[in-house]
């Protein structure tokens, strides 16, 4: 990829001193070693009513994120972003009409995809960035429980779209190379509670004037509790641990 630069004349808007700032892409990608908790609840009628409760057993996933930022102040930025997580428990209770034995296994996969237009309200400004925006969060959930003995299992997917707002913080510390950053993702409604935390610090290479490889180490948690009457499904999860990734910035 290309360093792309882009300057824009200001001059009748700012003074001239002034410049336009650049086209900005960063890359990440790493490992997030969290630990799943809490309970997710069926009633779907038909022989499906059963609870599922995590093990709380760590879990290593994957993610991938990318940041792009142009300098046209009317267009936000766009931040994507890519979490795996996978989570094991028991379940009991009734499913397709059959009751579940004592330790029946479960899994629970969430493949999470956002799309984060933001706008950057402070870039870099006495070393301080303070982006805000939307988060589009979509979560596919595929939920099993495993076969035991005469119990023949039952599996289920669905797709769980989930708006939420967006806050990132960044200070960059004077004359290093070391960034402390937190951003979080929140929404509430009702009895129902999303949100995805995130804090780390960072440390970029000066190997390259184009690319600027980087580390990064942090903490994130994560909650998922829905408890809507019209819901047939209704979860109160937590999903915590630490990070670690590389990070590519142009």
């Amino acid at each position: 990829m290309k360093k792309i630069l882009s300057t824009i004349a200001i001059s009748t808007l700012l003074s001239a001193s002034l410049y336009a700032d650049m086209t900005k892409i960063e890359i990440g990608a790493g490992a997030w070693s969290q630990t799943p908790s809490g309970t997710a609840n069926y009633d779907r009628g038909l022989g499906i009513t059963g609870t599922n409760t995590f093990d709380e057993t760590k879990d290593t996933s994957a993610y991938v994120w990318m940041l792009i930022k142009h300098p046209i102040p009317v267009l936000p930025n766009i931040r994507l972003e890519y979490t795996n997580i996978h989570a094991t428990g028991k379940a009991s209770g009734s499913w397709n009409g059959q009751p579940a034995p004592v330790n029946t296994n479960s899994v629970l996969d969430i493949n999470e995809y956002d799309v984060i237009p933001y706008y950057n309200l402070l870039d870099n400004t006495f070393w301080t960035t303070l982006d805000l925006g939307l988060d589009v969060k979509v979560m596919d959930l595929d939920y099993k429980v495993e076969p035991n003995g005469a119990f023949t299992g039952y599996e289920d997917t669905y797709t769980l779209p989930v708006p939420l707002l967006y806050a990132r913080v960044r200070v960059e510390i004077p004359s290093t190379n070391i960034g402390l950053e937190s951003d979080a993702k929140y929404v509430t409604t009702g009895s129902s509670t999303i949100y995805d935390v995130r804090a780390k610090i960072d440390y970029t290479f000066d190997i390259s004037t184009i690319v600027h490889p980087a580390l990064e180490v942090g903490y994130r948690t994560q909650k998922i509790k829905i408890d809507e009457s019209s819901s047939d499904v209704k979860t109160d999860m937590d999903f915590s641990g630490f990070y670690a990734g590389l990070m590519l910035r142009f």
